[in-house]
């Protein structure tokens, strides 16, 4: 493990102990705890949260992680709520009582923007002129559905109809199909609601992290079946008017690399690459790659780890021009763990291509 792994491990910590100790001054607060009671509750909190986050990795039991996840965000929008209260509180320290009343509806609040956001998706608009040839081509684009028990039929619906509203010429799905597998999947019949998902020059996908958890075969097989076509470390070109290159998530540690699914490959004709991660952007600007479209990232998923994706990546969400190269990396679709968001939203990018 690299340097700066253990750093943010170490950070990670120190920050959990900081938001535990918060949370028992504010139950101690909002239920007027005398001092031996806060003590004992601070203890009990540090070692149960301490110990869940701590075992989280050893997988005790199937939903460990996302038990751990929910935990750690609800902790975070308390931090919120209570930061909030406890500066109002220097100022209007009289008003103890409604404080109290307040920090509820903040919590809360937090809850229920952070369920919007994740249900709720925005459709944004990119135009893009290359210098190249072409007719002009309107894409479709959504990352990391995460398909499983909290986001499935309903949600795929409304892919369905977005991209039929905005009249997409093709699909591209760069990663994250599923939660892990397709249990969830089977057990909710989603596949008449993936199906659903149609568009002039078809429906490509790439397959993500959580696609190469070990049910990788079913997860293809499963796409397959539903009219989604996987591109695979390959590349393929699509009604004779561009080449679309779709690279395995780097779970994948034998794939090839982008320069190598560039070779024989007719560059005049414009080169559209889906690459679930946003890691090798840098090294892609120098490729004869025209557009790049990722996910992973989430833009952070929740506040303020849109921050942390901003450090380890050159572009962690939206969209540049680096050299000749169009780069876009989208927030999502879908989400990962908990089903919230709060410094990001669900989205559909729609990507507008024109030639010269």
């Amino acid at each position: 493990m690299e340097i700066r792994h253990y750093i943010t491990t170490a950070v990670a910590i120190l920050v959990l102990q900081f938001m535990l100790f918060g949370f028992s001054r504010t139950l101690g607060w909002l239920f007027n705890l005398n001092p031996k009671t806060r003590t004992k509750l601070t203890i009990i909190l540090f070692l149960l949260f301490n110990a869940l986050i701590a075992t989280a990795p050893l997988r005790l039991y199937a939903e460990s992680f996302r038990v751990s996840a929910l935990l750690l965000t609800l902790l975070l929008f308390s931090t919120f709520s209570s930061a909030i209260v406890g500066i109002l509180h220097r100022f209007f320290k009289p008003w103890d009582n409604a404080l109290k009343l307040l920090y509820p509806i903040l919590f809360l609040g937090f809850i229920g923007l952070g369920l919007y956001n994740a249900y709720t998706p925005v459709i944004r608009h990119y135009q893009v002129k290359l210098d190249k040839p072409m007719q002009p081509l309107r894409i479709g684009m959504a990352s990391d559905l995460h398909l499983g028990h909290l986001f499935g039929s309903t949600q795929l619906d409304t892919l369905a109809g977005i991209m039929r509203q905005e009249k997409v010429d093709i699909i591209l799905l760069p990663g994250d199909i599923m939660d892990d597998n397709v249990n969830a999947y089977l057990a909710e019949k989603m596949q008449p609601h993936f199906a659903k998902l149609q568009a002039p020059l078809g429906v490509h996908a790439t397959l993500g992290n959580h696609d190469f958890f070990g049910d990788q075969q079913r997860i293809e097989a499963e796409m397959r079946k539903a009219g989604i076509i996987p591109v695979m470390d390959e590349s393929v070109v699509i009604d004779g008017r561009f080449t679309l290159i779709g690279r395995n998530d780097d779970l994948v540690k034998n794939r090839p690399t982008t320069a190598q699914l560039l070779k024989g490959v007719n560059t005049a004709l414009p080169v559209i690459l889906m690459d679930h991660r946003p890691t090798e952007i840098e090294q892609h600007a120098n490729l004869p790659i025209d557009i790049q479209l990722s996910g992973h990232a989430h833009n952070g998923q929740i506040f303020p780890a849109n921050f942390i994706v901003k450090l380890i990546y050159r572009l962690s969400y939206g969209y540049e021009k680096i050299n000749q190269g169009h780069f876009f990396v989208t927030s999502g679709y879908g989400f990962w763990g908990v089903p919230m968001r709060l410094g990001s939203q669900s989205e559909v990018m729609i990507i507008d291509l024109v030639g010269h």
